[in-house]
């Protein structure tokens, strides 16, 4: 098993950031304050961007010491020797995701039910990536909410850590986390928010009750 923690799992969108802060302000308030794994993810953006925004947040989280995941793209994980990668269950298959990587690298794999996270751990999965668990305007690709119970289940069917995703806000951590799962995922209760410290400690207070 890698080591790595997913308490406080950062998914960026650039979009959701308030007028004059800076992205990489923005990512490096959040790692010095308690985020504990990062993951890029912005979307309609080209290759070419993706990789140059990819090689700049890659040596911000080297920085800090935390583990840097980029959303689907093998190909910018590859190239610019990121921890791992995030797949969504429409993206490239875990397994063979894993063989393009290697196996010290990191495989999380979005599961919206208890047979997809089994299937994930089978196939070689680091973690899972469970939801999402409320509405969330930010990830329009995943179906119907899977609420806390679901939520429960899947941690209770699989022996990797699961980390919960989808509308989690400083609100419902609390009782996201009384779940068991291992960690909490969010975008905009950090991207979107006035003070992106103050943001980030008091989910890293909310979770550590």
């Amino acid at each position: 098993m890698k080591d790595f923690d997913v308490s406080i799992y950062l998914v960026t969108d650039r979009n959701l950031l308030k007028a004059g802060i800076d992205f990489y302000d923005a990512v490096e308030e959040a790692l010095k304050n308690g985020v504990t794994m990062l993951q890029l993810r912005e979307k309609d953006i080209s290759s070419k961007e993706f990789y140059e925004i990819a090689v700049r947040l890659k040596d911000i989280a080297a920085k800090y010491s935390i583990p840097f995941i980029i959303n689907d793209r093998i190909d910018i994980a590859l190239s610019v020797d990121a921890d791992g990668v995030h797949l969504g269950q429409e993206d490239l298959p875990c397994s063979i995701a894993r063989k393009i990587m290697g196996d010290k690298k990191i495989i999380g794999i979005s599961a919206g039910s208890v047979d997809e996270a089994v299937k994930a751990e089978r196939d070689g999965a680091d973690y899972i990536g469970a939801g999402a668990v409320f509405y969330t305007g930010t990830k329009k690709d995943i179906g119907e909410a899977i609420g806390l119970l679901n939520l429960e289940k899947i941690k209770k069917a699989v022996n990797i850590p699961v980390v919960a995703i989808g509308g989690i806000k400083y609100s419902n951590a609390q009782d996201v986390m009384k779940t068991g799962v291992d960690g909490i995922s969010v975008v905009s209760e950090i991207m979107a928010s006035d003070d992106i410290g103050f943001a980030t400690r008091r989910l890293k207070d909310a979770i550590s009750k």
